[in-house]
């Protein structure tokens, strides 16, 4: 048997897919800023612009006209968000200065137009895919040889912009996997903005601790990211006894992209940081689980081909780094990429890659990497472990399986992966099967 055949014959006798389809609902809103014709913290009286005009509208509403539009808006859009008055009130706030200019408000009007300066977005009309998985951080309840997780997402809706959003499940002693039911609402954080600078606001965010996991959505804040937060690579990170979730992931603000970092302990709040160095110019950065030697490392691609690696002593400032994975296989000839965090086994690090072939058709392999020095290159895939089966080729991108994750379970590989670019899915791969297929 050839190396090749050998390669496709394995994939079927290891690898399994599954039947849980995460696919995008229309149906999931949030509530964002709406900012016509001109920010709204660029009002003032002078300034007759669209925005002014709203405002000066709701002013000339008598006190019952005011009241009976906003019980309107009440009516219409209660059901559909929660707090919905609390969250008028925030937006209000946020124009405060602004606001002040025109003269006094009552509270029913303040409430009134911060309903006109905000709007629905279904946030994952369009895909839902590019997941990343890690364990939950609260294991309490699940049964004996089970394990619960977060899954990440990429949600894609109007103008292509995307978003953040997550779901758990559980993973069972026998390695099935069951996904929690989605809630029907969907709720954005509430933001600080810690430190303004030259590169970027860091911001925190804080969900409601009786908010479902897959209610939480983290849209796009700062100018940054004003275009998607795109393709979080999750990774529970063991510094010590304390872990902490980390991913990196790509800011796109319509003409620039720059990678970033947002750290969690529990889901509910996060901090969002840039990441600064020339390696973080680019995209598909993933960060080990630990550190090697007393560094941080990453995995990276500077230069849109090739896979690097990279240490640093500062988790917020990648430079340099080291070529270890060029393109080698049809498969992966027009570029390879990293497929999610390296996953630590007893026989090495495991890498999982993504391979660019003819007619731009996206496949997943694997690396082996040295534990103790990982630009060493132990093994690596000549054919890939997962392709676009037939019903997987078609999509918003067709012919493309990607993940940004992996992790294990037991003896086996937990992979949920996304269909071209539209919805998402699981495969489960025996680890000393995949092994044996790159040695």
């Amino acid at each position: 048997m050839t190396r090749a055949n050998r390669g496709t014959s394995l994939q079927a006798t290891f690898l399994n897919r599954q039947a849980l389809h995460l696919r995008p609902d229309p149906a999931r809103v949030i509530v964002r800023p709406f900012k016509p014709a001109t920010e709204p913290r660029d009002l003032n009286p002078t300034d007759k612009t669209r925005a002014n005009h709203i405002v000066e509208r709701v002013l000339d509403l008598d006190s019952k006209a005011a009241a009976a539009q906003l019980a309107d808006v009440l009516d219409n859009f209660q059901g559909r968000h929660r707090n919905l008055l609390e969250t008028f009130e925030r937006r209000a706030d946020e124009m405060e200065e602004a606001l002040a200019a025109h003269g006094t408000f009552s509270v029913v009007q303040r409430q009134l137009v911060g309903a006109y300066f905000m709007n629905e977005y279904s946030f994952e009309a369009s895909a839902l895919f590019n997941p990343s998985i890690v364990p939950h951080p609260d294991q309490s309840g699940t049964a004996t040889g089970s394990v619960r997780f977060v899954l990440s997402l990429r949600a894609v809706g109007e103008g292509h912009v995307s978003s953040l959003t997550f779901r758990a499940g559980i993973i069972a002693a026998d390695g099935s996997i069951a996904i929690d039911p989605t809630v029907r609402l969907a709720s954005s954080p509430r933001v600080k903005y810690l430190i303004p600078g030259p590169i970027g606001d860091e911001v925190e965010l804080t969900f409601e601790p009786d908010q479902d996991i897959s209610e939480r959505v983290i849209f796009p804040i700062t100018d940054s990211q004003s275009h998607g937060i795109e393709d979080a690579r999750f990774v529970e990170f063991a510094d010590g006894a304390q872990k902490t979730y980390y991913a990196t992931y790509t800011a796109y603000k319509g003409t620039a992209i720059r990678s970033e970092l947002i750290e969690t302990r529990d889901f509910l709040s996060f901090r969002m940081s840039a990441l600064q160095g020339a390696a973080a110019r680019n995209k598909g950065m993933a960060l080990f689980p630990r550190r090697i030697d007393g560094k941080y490392a990453m995995i990276a691609r500077q230069d849109n081909e090739n896979l690097y690696l990279i240490y640093s002593d500062d988790l917020y400032r990648w430079d340099g780094g080291q070529a270890i994975l060029k393109p080698q296989f049809p498969w992966e000839f027009v570029q390879i990429g990293n497929c999610g965090s390296p996953i630590e086994l007893e026989e090495g690090w495991l890498l999982l890659t993504h391979g660019v072939g003819p007619v731009r058709k996206y496949t997943i392999g694997a690396a082996l990497l040295d534990k103790r020095d990982p630009s060493k290159v132990l093994a690596r895939s000549s054919e890939p472990l997962l392709r676009p089966e037939p019903s997987e080729r078609e999509g918003y991108v067709p012919n493309v399986v990607y993940t940004c994750g992996a992790m294990t379970h037991n003896d086996q590989l937990i992979l949920p992966y996304a269909v071209s670019d539209t919805f998402s899915n699981f495969a489960t791969i025996k680890i000393s099967a995949l092994l044996q297929s790159i040695s």
